[in-house]
């Protein structure tokens, strides 16, 4: 069923209706592939993957080409040669939401396609200010806010990749240290496509009222909003933090070893005030209120999977 209500400026698919719309695309993954692309404690199964994300790629593959078409008749136009210039995706969503498996699905598929084999993922997280930088600015409690970030190194970074650069490079973040790890890089060399993750890459900022600003979305091509219930959110991030109190948290290199010697009630109590005044706070804020600037919202359910796809209209 197709939702085209005239007051909604999106058009909204139930997961059979979506799922048709794949049409003769092939299921390029094996369940191999997919175990080592789904994030810790989500069960996406590929028949979601046929469902949902094979669809979706196809849409994708069908918007690179256009938008490498409308460059070249700029440059017939402006009677200039046009390069290649790479595609960029944005995928947002909160802690916990599952956005980076959709980013690591989508690099997988869309990979596999022949017009644009080579598709670079890069995570917001590596442009977060180090610890010692927070930590002088008062913003530990604040890690994951928009100011919490280097704005202005992202924006070179997404521009630098948008006007064709050979190599550009972005800072590595080490979930095990929760920092950036000094004197590592990642280098994007011209790719395809780059697939941007993160909690607030679809956010605006607030400037001076009459000055002019650039923002990391004005540099996308399409974006992605990984959704679902608050509530269930919550769960699952108390879950993924449970399970890493039992696993990642025990290395000794661990930023958060403390907590996997915690009895399971103090560490569920301390989840759920890391939940309630930074990571909830920072949806219900700054994350959730970018949905509406998102080309492509994917609904989840209770159980992880996705239940329906809004797709903005043109």
């Amino acid at each position: 069923m197709i939702d085209q209500s005239t007051a909604s400026p999106w058009v909204t698919f139930d997961r059979p209706t979506w799922s048709r719309l794949r049409a003769t695309t092939p299921l390029p993954l094996t369940e191999a592939d997919l175990d080592t692309l789904r994030g810790l404690n989500e069960h996406v199964s590929l028949e979601e993957v046929a469902d949902i994300y094979l669809p979706l790629s196809r849409l994708l593959n069908l918007y690179v080409a256009a938008t490498q078409d409308l460059h070249q008749a700029t440059g017939t136009f402006l009677d200039e040669p046009t390069a290649k210039v790479p595609y960029i995706i944005a995928v947002a969503g909160s802690v916990a939401v599952g956005k980076s498996t959709t980013s690591r699905i989508l690099q997988a598929l869309l990979s596999r396609w022949p017009d644009h084999p080579r598709v670079a993922l890069v995570t917001t997280d590596g442009f977060l200010h180090p610890n010692q930088v927070l930590e002088a600015r008062g913003l530990m409690d604040r890690k994951g806010f928009p100011e919490s970030y280097d704005v202005a190194r992202l924006l070179r970074f997404v521009s630098d990749v948008k006007s064709g650069a050979t190599e550009v490079t972005a800072p590595v973040y080490s979930h095990l240290t929760y920092d950036i790890l000094p004197g590592e890089e990642i280098v994007v060399a011209r790719p395809d496509i780059l697939i941007l993750e993160g909690l607030n890459v679809l956010q605006t900022g607030h400037g001076r009222p009459g000055e002019p600003q650039v923002f990391v979305s004005d540099f996308f091509d399409f974006s992605i909003y990984v959704d679902a219930p608050e509530a269930s959110v919550r769960r699952w991030y108390l879950e993924r933090f449970e399970t890493l109190r039992r696993t990642a948290f025990r290395d000794r290199a661990s930023y958060f070893r403390r907590f996997s010697e915690m009895t399971a009630d103090e560490a569920l109590a301390f989840a759920e005030d890391i939940w309630r005044d930074i990571n909830g706070r920072n949806l219900v804020e700054n994350i959730l209120p970018t949905r509406s600037r998102a080309d492509l919202v994917l609904r989840k359910g209770e159980d992880h999977a996705v239940e329906r796809v809004h797709l903005r209209k043109l």
